[in-house]
């Protein structure tokens, strides 16, 4: 090995995603170990540390060529200390020592950062950010994820929880109930699950409507949030307001983040952007309608590129940041 490698670690409550990168960001090899959460998540530092030997090993490459580990972890994180205050999907205790205890098993330097802002990190330098020193990712998927970097770095806040665009609140009064303890935060309505759940209390409600997302639901006995968007484009009138509720509460949302922060690029990633035009283009209205007049003729909105490869480009990023 005669360039050095970067570690990038996406680490997820089912999979972990694991990374060998150059220092411009190019993955050279990428694979997937199971999250073991067996024994308040014990397993899972010095899994990630076995993986890591295994796969230089495999190479016939030597760990001292490693610059250092970057890891995405699910949660907010303290940066400094590399401690992940609390996490949903995890085994581990509150406060838990990531940093420390990855430190402890590989003896490489690493670098933790919250998940969401590992992947606006990799928009940003390897993908649909192109460079700009000033965007917002959010992504669309099971939640609704958000990562802020101004001037070319992760907005932290004081405990690592700023960007946390999912649990802005958009319907104050009688909203769903969330993961996070709230209700009517933008993740209840944006989400997958959100369009899900949106997309079945209209069908609940709306007793007399007769058509193709009725039909879905009859025969699958429940809906998705692909079955939405594809109803919509082929006109069905229910899958149409939902669209609209969506793209309505998502761009006043962005159109209110751009007016505070006037990114160079709003990144739309997750699942549920790739909807495309059938959201989008509602989406982009909204924004519009609501955007101060300077952000909107100067924030542009882009659709991600790097798919899930986003988080373990972001985490190696961390390490290059240092470097």
């Amino acid at each position: 090995m005669t360039e050095k490698w970067v570690v990038g670690v996406d680490l997820g409550g089912t999979t972990t995603k694991i990374a060998f990168l150059n220092t411009a960001g190019d993955i050279l090899h990428k694979w997937e170990i199971p999250t073991d959460n067996r024994e308040e998540g014990k397993y899972i530092t010095i899994n990630i540390g076995e993986a890591i030997e295994q796969k230089l090993q495999e190479l016939g490459q030597s760990k001292e060529n490693l610059l250092g580990i970057g890891m995405g972890a699910p949660g907010p994180v303290d940066y400094a200390s590399g401690i992940i205050y609390n996490v949903v999907n995890l085994a581990w205790k509150d406060n838990y020592p990531l940093k420390a205890k990855l430190e402890q098993v590989t003896s490489l330097p690493v670098y933790i950062d919250n998940d969401a802002n590992c992947a606006a990190l990799g928009e940003m330098w390897r993908g649909a950010g192109e460079g700009a020193k000033d965007l917002i990712c959010v992504t669309l998927g099971t939640g609704v994820g958000g990562g802020v970097i101004a001037n070319g770095k992760i907005v932290q806040g004081i405990s690592g929880a700023a960007g946390e665009i999912g649990h802005i609140t958009v319907i104050p009064d009688g909203g769903a109930p969330c993961n996070c303890g709230k209700t009517g935060c933008l993740e209840t309505v944006a989400s997958a699950t959100g369009i899900v759940r949106v997309a079945t209390e209209k069908l609940n409600s709306e007793i007399e409507y007769q058509g193709k997302l009725r039909d879905v639901f009859q025969n699958k006995g429940k809906v998705e949030a692909k079955d939405v968007f594809d109803c919509a484009r082929e006109g069905d009138s229910l899958s149409l307001a939902v669209i609209d509720e969506v793209a309505f509460h998502l761009g006043l949302v962005l159109a209110n983040l751009g007016n505070t922060l006037n990114p160079e690029k709003i990144v739309l990633g997750g699942g549920v952007s790739k909807a495309r035009a059938i959201l989008l283009d509602k989406f982009q209205a909204n924004f519009d309608k609501f955007a101060f007049s300077r952000v909107k003729d100067s924030t542009k909105i882009s659709i991600a590129i790097l798919g899930n490869d986003a988080g373990v480009i972001g985490a190696a990023c961390l390490v290059m940041n240092e470097n």
